[in-house]
């Protein structure tokens, strides 16, 4: 994991001959910094695999794919979010529209007016014409598209599919984006699951991380603090909310009696930093996890904003 925080989320996922980048947060230049820190070469990246569209899991994602020349792999829904939010559109009140309407049929009333008004044009004329033309078709090139990139791959929820030697299940999940999905990934007999951004967890969740070797699970805020927390009322709501964040309670409270406990690792990731302490999520998931923290088991690791996590080997 290079980042999890809501400053910026990547993390990759290697197996076989495949390696693959599970979400851009980062701009590229700190996502390569990280890489290489973490001992990893950003040009060995096979793929990029999105969860949603929010800008700290896609902050970076435009300049990467470009940068490496390699596919982007969205849902649908996400993608169009995606280049929705690269592309908005200019906002206008009602009475500057009404402003633009008067202009445009005003300007076509004086050209059908200098039409009707006009003669048959000399050859002279006709000459001067084209030139105007010509200029006038000669203007820059259009700036480039800033959602383009090298390639994009649609998978849907639910529907298994192959990234090199990786094999991935997406299933959806529950957060205020247009598409969110987690991720099991499955390589080589190892199982790893991510469910980060999600309000709560829901049955098909629950039912997606279990038998695995690997749990990414979110751990974002201590309750507490979130409510006497800076953020105001609104957003507080939002992250409360079941499409907002997974509370330490919540992810205890499913390590408890929703997980099987077979997991060597369980990692705790999409810390807030304003509104939780790693110590208070940590405290939270080994009275969950009671007494299954071994050497070989429950490994309990917490991701970091500001730098990668050692790398885990199966």
């Amino acid at each position: 994991m290079l980042a999890s925080g809501s400053r910026g989320n990547a993390t990759v996922v290697s197996g076989g001959r495949t390696r693959i980048l599970v979400d851009c947060g980062l701009s590229c230049r700190e996502l390569f910094r990280r890489m290489k820190q973490a001992d990893e070469e950003p040009e060995t990246l096979d793929a990029i695999l999105i969860t949603h569209e929010h800008s700290d899991h896609v902050g970076g994602l435009a300049v990467t794919a470009r940068k490496l020349n390699i596919p982007v792999y969205f849902t649908e829904g996400t993608h169009r979010a995606w280049m929705r939010w690269l592309s908005p559109r200019r906002q206008m009140s009602y009475k500057q529209w009404l402003e633009q309407m008067r202009k445009q049929a005003a300007e076509r009333q004086a050209e059908a007016d200098d039409a009707a008004q006009e003669g048959e044009q000399d050859e002279s004329d006709l000459a001067l014409d084209s030139t105007a033309e010509s200029e006038e078709l000669a203007v820059p090139a259009p700036a480039k598209d800033p959602t383009w990139l090298p390639a994009v791959e649609f998978f849907t929820a639910g529907e298994p599919f192959e990234i090199g030697d990786i094999n991935v299940s997406p299933f959806t999940t529950s957060h205020d984006a247009a598409d969110p999905v987690g991720f099991v990934f499955g390589v080589e007999g190892v199982r790893m699951g991510f469910a980060t951004d999600l309000g709560y967890i829901s049955p098909n969740v629950k039912a997606q991380l279990q038998d695995l070797d690997l749990l990414l699970l979110e751990s974002n805020h201590d309750l507490e603090m979130l409510k006497d927390g800076p953020y105001p009322w609104a957003v507080k709501q939002r992250v409360l909310s079941r499409v907002g964040h997974l509370s330490n309670e919540a992810a205890a409270a499913f390590l408890e009696d929703g997980y099987d406990g077979q997991a060597a690792y369980v990692i705790l990731a999409h810390l807030s930093e304003s509104n939780n302490l790693p110590e208070l999520a940590r405290v939270a998931a080994e009275r969950a996890l009671n007494g299954r923290i071994r050497l070989l088991a429950n490994m309990l690791l917490l991701a970091a904003q500001n730098e990668p996590l050692s790398s885990l080997y199966f």
